[in-house]
């Protein structure tokens, strides 16, 4: 009997579709090629991709059941329910592979985001007005929020642990401006000029995630939580500084990358959260606050930094013209 064909659904945000990319590239390579796949989240993560953009869709995509799905073998890949995900492992990008292609545990490349000349001068030109507009040289995007972030009559909290603490981020900025000039990665706001910001911090509006991608791939550092941003400064071959509360290095981050410093706030108080497994109170009740940091560990945030810029300056995407296809600068393979 003949195999049928596949169509792969991915859903949920960016992050998670960018790591779904090296296991579909694999897919690629070793089988028939005979598949497709459905973004029920968007498919800008793959616009341009050499190989898998023309096999892409929408799910809302005109007549796609009768056409194409009819015929197919509908797959629903979910890494969270990976055995080797939920006992740390693998990472996501690794339990997508394990769904996808039934090879075990193995090394995967970074996932091909082919960035067009325009998006690439559009996070340029951002980066650019930052450096003049303050004065300073280095620039550093950061994300100090995940998707779980709320915000209630001026109150920022994230009761998935992800997050950092507003009172964190404006102490962070402060000390970051005595060299840097900052780029807020946010949907919410704050207005740091209430709380003692030297410079003016960089707050780009109604931003889509490909013109992120553009502006941390000329930016010349990256600090952020567990979300969307890391995944792209991977992509980027952008050197960075990720923190952690309520979820592990192994499972959603990239510790073995030459490029990356991951910061472990959560430690021994951290618990797994079976997260689209069950609903669990415990675990969620236990992560609640798990970011919150004193001095010390604001300060190691800074030296985080610090080091990873002295370090790579000289070794990133350093004009618009180059795509994230470029050749590795260090060793990120997971």
């Amino acid at each position: 009997m003949t195999e049928r064909a596949k169509a792969f659904f991915i859903n949920g945000g960016a992050g998670r579709t960018i790591c779904a990319i090296p296991a579909l590239e694999k897919y690629y390579e070793e089988t028939s090629k005979d598949f497709i796949i459905v973004c029920e989240g968007g498919t800008d993560m793959f616009k341009g991709h050499p190989t898998l953009f023309s096999r892409t869709y929408d799910h809302w995509h005109k007549n796609l059941f009768e056409e194409k799905l009819v015929n197919m073998d509908l797959i629903s890949p979910e890494p969270y329910r990976v055995w080797e995900y939920f006992n740390q492992k693998c990472s996501i990008a690794q339990a997508f592979d394990i769904i996808i292609n039934n090879k075990g545990i193995r090394p995967l490349p970074r996932p091909t985001i082919k960035m067009s000349n325009e998006e690439m001068f559009t996070g340029h030109n951002i980066v650019k007005e930052v450096k003049e507009k303050t004065k300073k040289d280095v620039v550093v995007v950061f994300q100090p929020f995940g998707r779980g972030v709320v915000s209630q009559n001026n109150v920022i909290f994230d009761s998935s642990g992800r997050s950092f603490e507003a009172q964190h981020v404006i102490n962070i900025i402060k000390k970051l401006q005595k060299k840097y000039a900052v780029i807020m990665m946010s949907e919410i706001g704050i207005d740091f000029s209430k709380h003692g910001c030297k410079d003016p911090v960089a707050f780009p509006q109604n931003m889509n995630i490909r013109q992120w991608a553009g502006v941390i791939g000329n930016a010349d550092y990256f600090l952020g939580c567990d979300s969307v941003g890391q995944h792209l400064a991977y992509a980027m071959y952008k050197p960075a500084s990720v923190v952690l509360g309520s979820t592990f290095d192994v499972n959603v981050s990239y510790p073995e990358c030459d490029m990356f410093e991951v910061l472990d706030v959560g430690g021994d108080r951290r618990t797994y959260s079976p997260i689209r497994i069950t609903m669990d109170e415990v675990a969620d009740r236990g992560n609640d606050g798990i970011m919150k940091m004193n001095e010390a560990v604001e300060d190691a945030i800074i030296k985080s930094v610090d080091t990873g810029i002295k370090k790579f300056k000289n070794s990133t995407l350093a004009t618009p013209e180059i795509h994230a296809t470029t050749a590795e600068p260090a060793s990120c393979a997971r």
